[in-house]
C-alpha cells in the first residue's frame, strides 16, 4: 500500500521536506483556498501537482473536492454546481490526479466534543462525549424537538451538566464541534466568524423535510450526473463514511453501515463509484464489524484511512492508538495488501504528543502523533508482506 499523508498546502506548518524524510510517498491534499462550488482550474491543479512532485512526492488523492450543500439538499442551483464539479473533475483527470475522496454529510463533517482528551502518558486525542453533544444540541443550539432524540437518562445528565458548566466551557464546546473541526477543511464555518451558532442554525434549516430516503436520492442524482466525466478521465470518486456513523442534529446520515455502503455502490454500479474505507469512522459505531466490512468492500475501496476508536458502554468513543481499538488495523492491512497492495492509505487523527500541542496544528493532524502512527503501520505492512511472501496468509 502507498504511504500517504494529509497535507494542507503550501502554508502547512508541516513541510513536504519533513514528509519526504519520514517515508511518506504520496500526498493527500486539496485546493483549500478555492471556495466551495467554484471551479478548480487546470492551471491551479497543475501548479500544486508540480510543486508536490518537485519534492519527489506525488499528489495521490484529492481530499476533498467538497460537495456544496445545495447539491446535498437539492437547491435551486444544484445543476449549476454539479456542472462546476464536472469541470473540476475533468481538470483533475487531465492533470493525472484521479482519486477523489468526498463526503455527503449534511451541514457538519466529523464531530468531536473534546479535542485534547488526556491519556495517562500525557498525550491526548480526540473524543466524543454524548452528553456534551446532547447539551450542545438541546441547550446551545436549542434545536426544535431536539429533546425527542435523547433518552430520559441522557436528558437528566444534560440538565445536571447545565448546573455546573461555565461560559468558557460552553465556548470551548462550540469551538470544538462547529468551528475548529470544520473550518480548515472547507467547512461552512471558520474561525473568526461572528456568532457561529446562528450560522449553524441557518444551515440546519436548509434540510427541513429532507429525510434519509431523499438524501439518498440526492446522492444518487449527483453520482449519476458525474459518472460520465469520471469514466472519460478515469477519476474514482470514493465516499467517506459518516463520522460518527449515527443520526445527529435531526439530520439524516446515509453512509453508516454495511447496508448503506451496499446501497450506494449498487445504486450507481460503476467502478468509478467507490469507497474511502475509514476504519476510524466505522469503528466508532458499535454496530460495525470493521474487518468484515473490509472483506466485503475491498474491491470497491479506492483509499484507506487507518485509525481506530474505542467505544465505551455509554456510547462515547475515544480515538484509540493505531494498534488498538475496534478498527483492528493489523487485520485491515492483511486484507487490503492481499486484495489491492497499491491502494493509497494515510494514518489519520494522530495523538498530540511531545511538542505537538504547542504548534497549532489542525485538530487530529499532529506531526509527531501521525509520524508515530505511520511508523507503526510501516512495521505492520512489512510484517504482513513477509507473511504473504511466506504463504502464511
Amino acid at each position: 500500500m502507498e504511504k500517504t499523508w494529509r497535507w494542507f498546502g503550501k502554508k502547512d506548518k508541516i513541510t513536504l521536506t519533513m514528509l519526504r524524510q519520514i517515508g511518506v510517498e504520496g500526498i493527500v491534499t486539496a485546493l483549500h483556498d478555492i471556495p466551495n462550488g467554484e471551479i478548480w482550474s487546470f492551471e491551479a491543479i497543475t501548479d500544486l501537482k508540480q510543486y508536490i512532485e518537485s519534492f519527489g512526492l506525488r499528489w495521490s488523492v484529492v481530499e476533498s473536492l467538497p460537495v456544496s450543500e445545495a447539491i446535498k439538499y437539492a437547491g435551486a442551483d444544484r445543476d449549476q454546481l454539479i456542472d462546476n464539479y464536472k469541470v473540476s473533475l475533468a481538470n483533475l483527470g487531465k492533470a493525472g490526479v484521479t482519486t477523489v475522496c468526498y463526503n455527503f454529510m449534511p451541514v457538519i463533517d466529523w464531530i468531536r466534543t473534546d479535542l485534547e482528551y488526556k491519556w495517562e502518558d500525557g498525550a491526548s486525542s480526540l473524543c466524543y462525549d454524548s452528553v456534551k453533544f446532547a447539551y450542545f444540541d438541546c441547550l446551545i443550539l436549542k434545536r426544535k424537538g431536539a429533546e425527542k432524540d435523547y433518552t430520559t437518562e441522557e436528558l437528566a445528565k444534560v440538565y445536571a451538566l447545565d448546573k455546573k458548566i461555565t461560559e468558557t466551557e460552553k465556548e470551548q464546546l462550540i469551538d470544538a464541534i462547529i468551528v475548529k473541526t470544520q473550518g480548515f477543511v472547507n467547512g461552512n464555518i471558520k474561525e473568526g466568524d461572528q456568532n457561529p451558532v446562528a450560522i449553524f442554525n441557518r444551515l440546519l434549516k436548509l434540510y427541513a423535510g429532507i429525510d434519509r430516503n431523499q438524501l439518498r436520492e440526492n446522492l444518487k442524482y449527483f453520482l449519476t450526473a458525474i459518472m460520465p466525466v469520471c469514466d472519460e478521465w478515469n477519476v474514482s470518486m470514493c465516499i467517506h463514511p459518516d463520522d460518527p456513523p449515527r443520526q445527529v442534529l435531526g439530520l439524516p446520515r446515509i453512509v453508516t453501515n454495511e447496508e448503506d455502503i451496499a446501497w450506494l455502490l449498487n445504486a450507481v454500479d460503476n467502478p468509478h463509484n467507490g469507497l474511502t474505507f475509514c476504519a476510524g469512522s466505522l469503528s466508532s459505531g458499535i454496530h460495525n464489524d470493521v474487518p468484515d466490512l473490509a472483506k466485503k468492500f475491498a474491491e470497491r475501496t479506492c483509499f484507506v484511512h487507518l485509525r481506530s476508536a474505542n467505544v465505551l458502554p455509554d456510547g462515547n468513543f475515544i480515538e484509540a492508538g493505531h494498534l488498538e481499538g475496534r478498527g483492528h488495523l493489523i487485520e485491515l492491512v492483511r486484507i487490503f495488501e492481499n486484495v489491492n497492495p497499491s491502494l493509497p492509505f494515510r494514518v489519520d487523527h494522530g495523538r498530540l504528543m511531545l511538542d505537538d500541542a504547542e504548534k497549532g496544528y489542525n485538530p487530529g493532524y499532529s506531526f509527531h502523533g501521525r509520524m508515530f502512527a505511520l511508523a507503526q503501520m510501516d512495521g505492520v505492512m512489512a510484517t504482513v508482506k513477509d507473511e504473504i511472501n511466506k504463504g502464511i496468509i
